[in-house]
């Protein structure tokens, strides 16, 4: 079992992959009655409010890695100004964004680190900000740095940071 991109704490989420191996399914077993039982069988054991969506059989050996996550920051009208609408614009328009990162098991070395390959777009809709992060494996950009950068605390939202969208890439090994 894997979750391929575990969301941070406090971030909801509208849709999560979740990664299963299984051993010994039956040859003469079809796919798509396969998938029906186990999604019957895995939803019958989620918590009241988790929905399991869809359940797809994938070749052995594959694996997702995830290559963008979209962010939605709904934010209190009151903080929804000209200043952050500046600050938006000076983001973007920034060659480098450099920032320090706590790593290591305490978290207690520094890492200077530069995020903007990683801020792919950010756009003001109606009350909130959307973010799109780049992912690699050189790493992503953290949604405490993007409040940190944007100038926000939880504070100044409307209700949780939601992930809303993940675009995943297949890889075959």
């Amino acid at each position: 079992m894997s979750l391929p991109l575990p969301r941070p704490v406090g971030v909801e989420s509208d849709e999560e992959l979740f990664c299963l191996r299984v051993a010994g399914v039956p040859g003469e077993l079809r796919v798509t009655s396969y998938e029906s039982r186990i999604k019957d069988e895995l939803s019958a054991q989620l918590p009241e409010g988790c929905e399991l969506l869809s359940v797809s059989v994938a070749r052995a050996g594959r694996s997702f890695q995830p290559s963008t996550a979209t962010y939605m920051l709904a934010v209190k009208a009151e903080y929804l100004d000209d200043k952050l609408k500046a600050t938006i614009e000076r983001l973007l328009a920034s060659e480098n964004l450099n920032i320090q990162r706590k790593a290591g098991i305490k978290l207690s070395k520094v890492k200077n680190l530069d995020v903007r390959v990683f801020l792919k777009s950010i756009k003001l809709e109606n009350q909130s900000i959307i973010v799109e992060c780049n992912i690699s494996f050189a790493g992503s950009i953290r949604v405490d740095e993007v409040l940190r950068l944007l100038e926000l605390d939880e504070g100044k939202l409307a209700s949780p940071v939601r992930r809303t969208k993940v675009q995943w890439q297949v890889n075959e090994s």
